[in-house]
């Protein structure tokens, strides 16, 4: 079978299910390197850089979340795409996971075909967002998509993922009213189980770091950028 150049790292400290995983995702000519804890992992994919990482949260010694955060600091995993796959169904350690700069959440037990889908239309998502690159400027921000930093003032500031990639859509169209449901489906994806109340944490965030005149509420349907 002819394999793609899309990589995925699996860690996961269970050995069935990095078996099971690493042999449904090569059956899908997907390049597959594994490890079984936080430490490991890190090696692996700086060295590696893969596309994709699929993370439990329940690991020994540096738990899952702290593994994410440390991964988002690293500039050449600043594109790949991180997806927790983990019995921990609790509210608040998907919060945690998304905070840590996750792009999506899958609870156990695994259900393979639909896993795969979403794993490939990650990888779609992330071709479509990688090919649209482009600087953007305000009146008093620079938002480089490139490098995923925002300029202000002359200052720099560094960005998790989630919250610059939702600064990138608002500002991609300055005076568009985003619509809720619009700014779910392209940040978090459509058949995501996360609570759609989490994008108010990440305005929240966003505002803190910019300012909230550059991020206008419209009661009842969304948000706006205001340039």
């Amino acid at each position: 079978m002819t394999r793609t150049n899309y990589k995925i790292l699996l860690v996961d400290d269970e050995l069935d299910t990095l078996e099971f995983l690493t042999y449904n995702l090569e059956n899908e000519a997907f390049q597959v390197i594994t490890a079984i804890n936080g430490e490991s992992a890190i090696q692996l994919a700086e060295k590696s850089s893969p596309d994709l990482v699929v993370l439990d949260i329940t690991l020994p010694n540096m738990d899952g979340v702290e593994v994410c955060r440390h991964l988002r600091t690293i500039p050449s995993l600043k594109k790949t795409m991180i997806v927790f796959l983990t019995a921990r169904g609790e509210d608040y350690s998907e919060i945690a996971a998304f905070e840590a700069g996750a792009d999506d959440y899958v609870v156990k037990p695994i259900r393979i075909r639909a896993f795969i889908t979403r794993i490939k239309a990650l990888i779609s998502r992330k071709n479509i967002i990688n090919s649209s690159k482009k600087t953007t400027t305000s009146s008093k921000l620079v938002i480089d998509a490139e490098k995923m930093i925002v300029i202000k003032e002359g200052k720099i500031i560094q960005w998790p993922k989630k919250e610059f990639e939702l600064l990138e859509l608002l500002s991609s169209k300055p005076g568009k009213v985003f619509l809720r449901s619009e700014i779910f489906t392209k940040i978090w994806g459509n058949d995501h189980q996360v609570d759609e109340k989490i994008i108010n944490v990440y305005i929240r965030k966003i505002r803190k770091k910019i300012g909230r005149e550059y991020i206008k509420t419209i009661i009842g349907k969304g948000y706006k950028f205001v340039g």
